[in-house]
């Protein structure tokens, strides 16, 4: 017997079906083994930057499955994903499970062709690459742990900084300063509707864009005396090339511009397209394609568009350092839908599938074309409009929505007479800076070098979750803590928020994957002055949360003194400037802050005062030393079916209770704030067979389901369907 080990119980449903009672195929869930959360003592820094690994939570079962798997197995495959962190997830499962001379595959595709010819050419673990993700992981958890120590002192507990995260929320945070900097102007848009000799409706806009009102008003009356001809007309000869296959940050790309989709659910909607074997691996940085793939997008270009569009093509990687796999994202079959998928997992194939086949077609030809309009005599401003004539549609025969918001021009001549029909004039002032989409803040991270495509969207998720930046429909805003944290990071820490140092850390992680740099030395190099670097801040710098004088107009409530502007968990607000002597506080509006009232109770944590304080949620009742004391007093009487029955599987002390947040009812452990495990819904009782998390209610249609979102359990129904 052979024993086959992946990461997701969904892929290993999908392999079991291509081999036969030979292989045993189990699923390690993801990670089994990994740093101690919060513990900077989880890294032995004067032994050599050697971390101390723990099981991860709820996988004892697994690991002592897979142990005793490998015992009885002849041979032992692992089969994580092929990229860094699978090659650390299959060390990890190897040490964990004390396998002996495992052999390594990589399954690129989740095909019975991709499989079968992995697993004819396996080999040993690559200690280099997985070197370069302990070096990540260890660099991420030491940067982290010492600036958000920092962060907490100097700004607000609970916060976070980061290696990767800060220099992008730096990116958002810059461009929100330039908004806010940015001193609007008046002008107007000026829209000739015209039409043509043959009655074509053309709409020009002018070129010029009056500052006052005097000249519009002239301008229209002007343009309903006069004669309209076309002055001039442009045309060029243009080629519009298809684009290469999807990498990692392209696909995020498109799926946010095209499909609305956010990166991190584009990236969870292709690992299923991925597992149930219908594309290849999406994580990587390449462009290429492999023969056998050139080979059936030609036959089904010949078939499909005739041998007039093909134009296969090659496609070079610009990334230097491309090493997540050697592929692009493509379908492992060109087939136009697959059967029991979803709206949002069709959508994502299609646009995956169209892109692919578009790679390998004859490029559209276009004439670009420019008419400029003025009157006969040329009394006013030129009035213009660009567009284009397709005179080939090449790879656009695929989908014409692909081209987009271009438009099509009729064939006029320079002299052919136009009949004015009216006029619209808009008032409109200069607009700032767009902020960054999703889509644009990718794009901007990979040309920048800050972090890898696997990374993109969890650094996305991280600022976001962070309360720094907040989505305003599709773009992404800097709150007033993020605008804070960034000022206090970029002022004394310049290299850790600099695209420079960043993307300098990523070609060094890249040289230890390649076997070129030492791991030690490497760390040894950058954490000891970054080390001494924070510590020399933490006695120099004051609070970041003192952000200026408030206006002379605002005084305080309770003693009249000047105000100050700091910020606080709900944003920024007038604090006496006396304070902690006199705790008069104002909105920024001005208005009056309640501070806490006593109670008259003890706090039974530490027997400091209760207090009454007014939260984001309503009143409450707390200890008076806050943060010192975490104690929160239970309102049973507002909440009476407050208990479930059901003891924290985390702290096994608590009791899972039913709260209210922003985002509605959840349910987390009475012994808050030491323990902070949260789910969505109610919980049963019962603990998942899977990864062994608490299984909660679900609807009418799935009754019950596993906790934890990255379990496969979480969507029986995904599972029983075998999508």
């Amino acid at each position: 017997m052979k024993l086959l080990v992946v990461e997701s119980p969904s892929k290993a449903k999908t392999i079991n079906k291509y081999l036969g009672k030979e292989y045993t195929v189990v699923a390690s869930v993801g990670h089994v083994r990994d740093l101690p959360k919060s513990n900077k003592n989880a890294i032995d820094i004067e032994g050599g930057f050697i971390p101390r690994y723990e099981i991860s939570a709820g996988k004892e079962k697994v690991i002592r499955e897979i142990s005793q798997a490998a015992k009885k197995a002849d041979e032992t495959y692992l089969a994580t994903d092929p990229d860094r962190e699978g090659e650390a997830i299959a060390w990890h499962v190897a040490e964990a499970c004390k396998i002996k001379n495992p052999q390594r595959v990589l399954f690129y595709e989740i095909t019975e062709q991709g499989v079968r010819q992995a697993l004819s050419a396996p080999r040993a673990l690559d200690e280099h690459l997985r070197y370069a993700q302990e070096a990540r992981r260890v660099l991420d958890r030491l940067v982290g742990y010492d600036l958000s120590g920092l962060i907490w002192k100097k700004v607000r507990y609970g916060l976070s900084a980061g290696r990767v995260q800060s220099p992008a929320l730096h990116i958002i945070a810059l461009r929100e300063r330039e908004i806010a900097a940015f001193i609007p102007e008046t002008f107007w848009k000026l829209t000739a509707f015209l039409e043509t000799k043959d009655g074509v409706a053309l709409s020009l806009v002018a070129t010029e864009e009056p500052r006052e009102k005097k000249r519009v008003d002239e301008i229209v009356a002007l343009a309903k005396t006069k004669r309209w001809e076309v002055i001039e007309v442009k045309e060029t000869e243009a080629l519009r090339h298809p684009s290469p296959p999807f990498t990692t940050s392209t696909l995020q790309q498109a799926a946010s511009s095209r499909l609305g989709m956010s990166p991190s659910r584009t990236m969870r909607v292709a690992q299923k397209l991925y597992e149930a074997g219908h594309i290849t691996y999406m994580r990587t940085d390449s462009v290429t394609l492999s023969q056998d793939a050139l080979a059936s997008i030609v036959l089904e270009i010949k078939k499909t568009a005739g041998e007039g569009y093909l134009e296969p093509r090659q496609y070079k990687t610009k990334s230097k350092n491309a090493q997540e796999a050697h592929e692009a994202i493509r379908p492992t079959h060109l087939d136009k839908s697959h059967k029991k998928l979803t709206d949002e997992e069709e959508k994502l194939y299609h646009l995956i599938r169209i892109r692919t086949i578009a790679s390998q077609m004859k490029s559209a030809k276009l004439l670009r074309t420019k008419i400029i309009a003025n009157s006969d005599d040329r009394a006013l401003p030129d009035f213009s409009i660009t567009g284009s004539r397709l005179t080939f549609d090449g790879w656009l025969s695929l989908d014409r929505s692909l081209r987009g918001d271009d438009v099509e021009l009729p064939k006029v001549a320079a002299g052919d007479p136009l009949r004015f029909d009216h006029m619209d004039t808009e008032e409109k002032q200069t607009e700032p800076p767009n902020r960054y989409s999703e889509a644009g803040l990718v794009k901007e991270l990979e040309k920048r070098g800050i972090g890898r495509p696997s990374t993109y969207a969890s650094i996305i998720k991280t600022i976001i979750d962070r309360g720094y930046v907040e989505k305003e429909g599709r773009s992404l805003k800097a709150t007033e803590t993020g605008d804070v944290v960034d000022s206090f990071l970029s002022q004394h820490f310049p290299d850790v928020v600099s695209d420079t140092l960043t993307a300098e850390m990523e070609n060094k992680l890249d040289e230890i994957a390649q076997g070129t740099r030492e791991y030690t030395k490497t760390l040894q190099d950058f954490y000891t002055p970054f080390s001494k670097h924070v510590a020399d801040k933490d006695k120099t710098t004051g609070k970041a949360t003192h952000l200026g004088e408030a206006d002379d107009k605002h005084v305080c409530p309770k003693c009249q003194s000047s105000m100050v502007i700091k910020l606080g968990r709900a944003g920024k607000f007038l604090s006496c400037a006396k304070y902690p002597e006199c705790d008069g506080a104002l909105t920024i509006e001005g208005k009056v802050i309640e501070g806490p009232k006593p109670t008259g109770e003890k706090c039974p944590d530490c027997e400091g005062d209760l207090v009454e304080r007014t939260g984001r949620y309503g009143k409450f009742i707390s200890c008076g030393n806050y943060p010192k004391c975490k104690y929160i007093k239970k309102d049973d009487s507002q909440n009476p079916i407050n208990g479930t029955g059901v003891k924290c599987p985390v702290c096994k002390e608590g009791e899972m209770t039913e709260k209210k947040g922003r985002f509605g009812i959840f349910y987390a452990c009475s012994n808050y704030p030491k323990c902070k495990h949260a789910i969505k819904a109610r919980p049963t009782g019962k603990l998942c067979e899977v990864c062994g998390k608490l299984m909660m209610e679900g609807t009418k249609t799935i009754p019950e389901r596993c906790s934890d979102k990255d379990c496969s359990n979480h969507r029986p129904d995904k599972l029983k369907s075998g999508s």
